[in-house]
C-alpha cells in the first residue's frame, strides 16, 4: 500500500480546497467518485487531509477526519486520524424538505450539523459522544414517520464485511 501523492489533484467547490474520494465502482470496473471539501495538512513526507464535511457516497469517513491519498487506485485513501463524528446519510424518494426541517433541529440539539443537501438525500455530522442510543432513537422516529425514507451509518461499519469499525472504542473510553 502506498501512500504518496507527490501533486495533489486538488480542486475547488465554491472556492473551497477539494479533493475526489473513491466511493464505489460501477458494474463496468469504472471507479466512482466523489469530490469532498478539505483542507490540506503538510506533514513530513505526506500531504494529509482534514474532512470539512462529511461525504454522501464515500464510506468509512466523516467531517474532522484525517486522511490520506492513495496511489492507486485513483480516490483510494487511508484513515490516519478518526475525528469523533458519525457520518449518518438519509434517503428519501420523496420531498427530502420536510424531512429536513423534522430531523435537523432534533440532531442539532445534540450538536449535529448537516452537510450536505442535494435532491432525495441528507448528509449529517455528529460527535459519536452524542451516544448511538441518543442519535438512533431520533433517525427512526423521524424517518419510519416519513415511510419513503431510510437512514445508514457512512462511516461505523466496513463496507466489504460489515463488521462494526469500532474506531469509537478509543475516543469513548474513560480515560
Amino acid at each position: 500500500m502506498s501512500i504518496t501523492e507527490p501533486t495533489p489533484a486538488v480542486g475547488l467547490i465554491s472556492g473551497e480546497q477539494s479533493i475526489e474520494l473513491l466511493a464505489g465502482q460501477h458494474p463496468n470496473g469504472e471507479h466512482i467518485v466523489e469530490r469532498v471539501l478539505v483542507s490540506i495538512e503538510a506533514a513530513p513526507g505526506q500531504l494529509r487531509y482534514r474532512l470539512l464535511k462529511s461525504p454522501l457516497f464515500v464510506r468509512g469517513i466523516a467531517r474532522g477526519d484525517i486522511i490520506a491519498k492513495m496511489a492507486e487506485p485513483k480516490g483510494a485513501f487511508t484513515v490516519l486520524q478518526n475525528g469523533g463524528n458519525l457520518c449518518i446519510r438519509v434517503f428519501c424518494k420523496s420531498n427530502i424538505d420536510v424531512l429536513e426541517q423534522a430531523l435537523s433541529p432534533a440532531l442539532e440539539k445534540l450538536d449535529g450539523d448537516l452537510d450536505v443537501k442535494e435532491p432525495g438525500a441528507l448528509v449529517y455530522s455528529i460527535h459519536v459522544s452524542s451516544g448511538f442510543t441518543a442519535i438512533e432513537k431520533i433517525l427512526n422516529d423521524k424517518v419510519q414517520a416519513k415511510g419513503d425514507a431510510a437512514w445508514f451509518y457512512g462511516n461505523v461499519y466496513d463496507p466489504v464485511s460489515g463488521e462494526p469499525l469500532n474506531w469509537w472504542q478509543a475516543i469513548l473510553a474513560p480515560e
